[in-house]
């Protein structure tokens, strides 16, 4: 099955407080968005990308890369104002030849290339496959007046992350299905799932991090520049 990969990086940046989009950020003199392209390039299943950058930024997301000296071919859209608009508009110009499709959030630049190829070979078996890890804190739900309503149990949960890969018809459907009765969800499998999909958890590794608030773009810096054991 040939495997084509989106690249999520349109987000703003504004919970960053930064001016430049959260994707062109740099850690450790490197863009966000170069980690995540440099990780896909080692993927040798992965025969194609599209990024989704923000708009106004095409340019600057080619540059990034031709940089990386990437084999594959790569495409460049404007994202949408929703990370599915987003999703949406790349999976439209994946090629039709791509049996597999990948997701990523450029947000999380320390991915590697395990989780890809792991996801890649879940999405063959079961239709999909998604980086995740399992809850470890104690989860508490929040009533409407700040205190707390219950505490949840952790058993079985898990924290979903990217890469998320899926058979084509599968993501195609379900985001056709979104389009049409106006659903909403802040990750590709939540729409798989709903449409029957069967989607597989594939166990992350810790470094995983996305990149949201300032604290976690420090801590980015810190693990980036940290020395290799």
């Amino acid at each position: 099955m040939k495997v084509s990969a989106i690249i999520v990086a349109a987000g703003s940046g504004q919970r960053l407080g930064r001016v430049e989009p959260k994707a062109f950020v740099k850690i450790a003199g490197r863009t966000i968005l170069s980690y995540s392209l440099r990780t896909i390039a080692e993927v040798s299943e992965i025969e194609e990308i599209v990024i989704a950058a923000p708009a106004g930024m095409e340019k600057a997301a080619r540059a990034e890369a031709n940089a990386t000296a990437i084999r594959v071919p790569i495409k460049i859209t404007a994202g949408g104002a929703e990370r599915q608009d987003s999703v949406r508009i790349a999976l439209a110009l994946t090629s039709s030849e791509a049996e597999v499709i990948v997701v990523h959030d450029a947000a999380r630049p320390f991915a590697d290339a395990t989780p890809f190829a792991a996801c890649i070979a879940a999405a063959r078996r079961s239709g999909g496959g998604i980086a995740a890890t399992p809850v470890s804190d104690t989860l508490k739900r929040g009533a409407a007046d700040g205190t707390i309503e219950a505490t949840v149990a952790r058993a079985g949960l898990w924290r979903a992350e990217t890469p998320q890969a899926f058979q084509r018809g599968l993501l195609v459907a379900a985001h056709e299905r979104a389009t049409r009765e106006k659903i909403a969800a802040t990750d590709d499998s939540d729409l798989v799932e709903q449409i029957g999909g069967r989607v597989e958890l594939v166990e992350s590794r810790a470094l995983n991090l996305k990149i949201t608030t300032p604290a976690d773009l420090a801590l980015a810096k810190l693990l980036a520049t940290a020395p290799r054991r």
